[in-house]
Protein backbone atom coordinates (compact mmCIF):
# COMPACT_ATOMS: atom_id res chain seq x y z
CA UNK A 1 0.00 0.00 0.00
CA UNK A 2 1.04 3.87 -0.68
CA UNK A 3 3.69 4.99 1.81
CA UNK A 4 2.95 1.43 3.76
CA UNK A 5 0.05 2.33 5.56
CA UNK A 6 -1.70 -0.23 4.63
CA UNK A 7 -5.02 1.92 5.52
CA UNK A 8 -7.61 -1.03 5.39
CA UNK A 9 -8.76 -4.03 7.86
CA UNK A 10 -9.29 -7.38 7.19
CA UNK A 11 -12.33 -9.06 9.02
CA UNK A 12 -12.68 -12.65 8.86
CA UNK A 13 -16.12 -13.88 9.72
CA UNK A 14 -16.93 -17.19 10.93
CA UNK A 15 -19.72 -16.51 13.41
CA UNK A 16 -22.62 -18.12 12.01
CA UNK A 17 -24.95 -16.05 13.21
CA UNK A 18 -23.24 -12.73 11.83
CA UNK A 19 -23.09 -14.87 8.49
CA UNK A 20 -26.16 -15.19 7.84
CA UNK A 21 -27.21 -11.63 8.74
CA UNK A 22 -24.41 -9.91 6.39
CA UNK A 23 -26.13 -12.71 3.67
CA UNK A 24 -29.43 -11.27 3.94
CA UNK A 25 -27.96 -7.41 3.40
CA UNK A 26 -25.57 -9.28 0.49
CA UNK A 27 -28.88 -9.91 -1.21
CA UNK A 28 -28.89 -13.30 -0.23
CA UNK A 29 -26.12 -14.53 -1.81
CA UNK A 30 -25.15 -18.35 -0.98
CA UNK A 31 -21.33 -17.58 -1.23
CA UNK A 32 -21.89 -15.39 2.05
CA UNK A 33 -22.31 -18.80 4.05
CA UNK A 34 -21.69 -21.26 1.32
CA UNK A 35 -17.80 -20.61 1.50
CA UNK A 36 -15.23 -22.10 4.22
CA UNK A 37 -13.97 -18.39 4.76
CA UNK A 38 -15.88 -14.87 4.47
CA UNK A 39 -13.78 -11.79 4.35
CA UNK A 40 -14.59 -7.98 4.43
CA UNK A 41 -12.09 -5.72 3.06
CA UNK A 42 -12.50 -2.58 4.64
CA UNK A 43 -10.95 1.17 4.71
CA UNK A 44 -9.85 3.11 7.59
CA UNK A 45 -10.21 6.85 7.56
CA UNK A 46 -7.79 7.50 10.28
CA UNK A 47 -4.66 8.36 8.24
CA UNK A 48 -3.13 10.81 10.46
CA UNK A 49 -3.62 8.19 13.54
CA UNK A 50 -1.98 5.39 11.04
CA UNK A 51 1.00 7.49 9.93
CA UNK A 52 1.74 8.05 13.37
CA UNK A 53 1.40 4.47 13.95
CA UNK A 54 3.53 3.46 11.38
CA UNK A 55 6.41 5.73 12.66
CA UNK A 56 6.19 4.06 15.62
CA UNK A 57 6.75 0.95 14.10
CA UNK A 58 9.25 1.82 11.83
CA UNK A 59 10.97 3.47 14.34
CA UNK A 60 10.53 1.31 17.68
CA UNK A 61 10.11 4.27 19.74
CA UNK A 62 13.81 5.20 19.17
CA UNK A 63 13.94 8.89 18.39
CA UNK A 64 16.97 8.82 16.31
CA UNK A 65 15.16 6.41 13.94
CA UNK A 66 12.35 9.22 14.05
CA UNK A 67 14.82 11.76 13.50
CA UNK A 68 16.08 10.48 10.61
CA UNK A 69 12.62 9.39 9.10
CA UNK A 70 11.85 13.20 9.88
CA UNK A 71 11.80 14.20 5.71
CA UNK A 72 9.52 10.68 5.07
CA UNK A 73 7.17 11.67 7.49
CA UNK A 74 6.84 15.31 6.42
CA UNK A 75 5.77 13.77 2.90
CA UNK A 76 3.17 11.50 4.09
CA UNK A 77 1.75 14.41 6.52
CA UNK A 78 1.88 16.07 3.52
CA UNK A 79 0.06 14.07 1.63
CA UNK A 80 -2.84 13.57 4.46
CA UNK A 81 -3.15 16.90 4.57
CA UNK A 82 -3.92 17.38 1.23
CA UNK A 83 -6.69 15.01 1.04
CA UNK A 84 -10.31 16.09 1.58
CA UNK A 85 -12.13 13.52 3.58
CA UNK A 86 -13.84 12.28 0.21
CA UNK A 87 -10.79 11.79 -1.33
CA UNK A 88 -9.19 10.07 1.89
CA UNK A 89 -11.91 8.01 1.76
CA UNK A 90 -11.56 6.95 -2.08
CA UNK A 91 -7.67 6.87 -1.59
CA UNK A 92 -8.00 4.49 0.97
CA UNK A 93 -10.59 2.14 -1.21
CA UNK A 94 -8.35 1.98 -4.39
CA UNK A 95 -5.53 1.07 -1.39
CA UNK A 96 -7.92 -1.45 0.21
CA UNK A 97 -8.76 -3.04 -3.27
CA UNK A 98 -5.12 -3.54 -4.02
CA UNK A 99 -5.34 -5.63 -1.02
CA UNK A 100 -7.72 -7.93 -2.57
CA UNK A 101 -5.96 -8.41 -5.65
CA UNK A 102 -3.20 -9.73 -3.52
CA UNK A 103 -5.44 -11.94 -1.71
CA UNK A 104 -6.91 -13.43 -5.01
CA UNK A 105 -3.69 -13.62 -6.38
CA UNK A 106 -2.48 -15.89 -3.10
CA UNK A 107 -5.83 -18.37 -3.87
CA UNK A 108 -5.00 -18.81 -7.15
CA UNK A 109 -1.16 -20.02 -6.40
CA UNK A 110 -2.85 -21.94 -4.02
CA UNK A 111 -5.78 -23.49 -5.79
CA UNK A 112 -8.68 -22.01 -3.43
CA UNK A 113 -11.39 -20.70 -5.28
CA UNK A 114 -12.26 -17.23 -4.66
CA UNK A 115 -15.06 -14.74 -5.34
CA UNK A 116 -14.75 -11.23 -4.85
CA UNK A 117 -17.97 -9.31 -4.18
CA UNK A 118 -19.58 -6.07 -3.95
CA UNK A 119 -23.20 -7.06 -4.06
CA UNK A 120 -24.01 -5.93 -0.58
CA UNK A 121 -25.19 -2.99 1.70
CA UNK A 122 -21.77 -1.47 2.81
CA UNK A 123 -23.46 0.30 6.06
CA UNK A 124 -25.35 -2.20 6.73
CA UNK A 125 -22.56 -4.37 6.93
CA UNK A 126 -20.79 -1.98 8.77
CA UNK A 127 -23.88 -1.75 11.32
CA UNK A 128 -23.73 -5.63 11.91
CA UNK A 129 -19.98 -5.60 12.63
CA UNK A 130 -20.14 -2.78 14.57
CA UNK A 131 -17.30 -1.33 12.50
CA UNK A 132 -15.84 1.99 14.39
CA UNK A 133 -17.06 5.10 12.80
CA UNK A 134 -13.41 5.33 10.90
CA UNK A 135 -13.53 1.56 9.44
CA UNK A 136 -15.95 1.08 6.59
CA UNK A 137 -16.49 -1.81 4.54
CA UNK A 138 -15.75 -1.85 0.88
CA UNK A 139 -15.46 -5.30 -0.86
CA UNK A 140 -15.59 -9.46 0.19
CA UNK A 141 -14.67 -12.34 -0.54
CA UNK A 142 -15.49 -15.76 0.25
CA UNK A 143 -13.04 -18.70 -0.37
CA UNK A 144 -12.38 -22.45 -0.21
CA UNK A 145 -12.99 -25.53 -2.04
CA UNK A 146 -16.08 -25.85 -4.35
CA UNK A 147 -18.05 -28.85 -4.00
CA UNK A 148 -19.12 -29.13 -7.90
CA UNK A 149 -17.74 -27.76 -11.05
CA UNK A 150 -19.53 -23.65 -12.09
CA UNK A 151 -23.15 -24.40 -12.82
CA UNK A 152 -22.65 -22.05 -16.01
CA UNK A 153 -19.34 -21.72 -18.79
CA UNK A 154 -17.24 -19.07 -17.89
CA UNK A 155 -17.57 -15.89 -20.35
CA UNK A 156 -14.37 -13.75 -20.96
CA UNK A 157 -14.07 -10.80 -23.33
CA UNK A 158 -11.34 -11.19 -25.97
CA UNK A 159 -7.71 -9.79 -25.37
CA UNK A 160 -8.65 -7.20 -28.06
CA UNK A 161 -11.76 -6.05 -26.21
CA UNK A 162 -9.79 -5.53 -22.97
CA UNK A 163 -6.04 -4.16 -23.90
CA UNK A 164 -5.18 -1.43 -25.96
CA UNK A 165 -0.96 -1.89 -27.09
CA UNK A 166 0.14 2.14 -26.87
CA UNK A 167 3.36 1.56 -28.66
Amino acid sequence: ASYGLQPYHVYVVTNASLLEKLKEKGYNQGQVTDASHFLIFASRTDLNDRIEHYLTLATQGDAQKREAMKDYEGMMKGFSQSLSPATEKAWADRQTYIALGFALAACAELEIDSCPMEGFDPPAYDQILDLPANIKSVVCLAIGYRKDGPKMPKVRFSKEDLFTWAQ
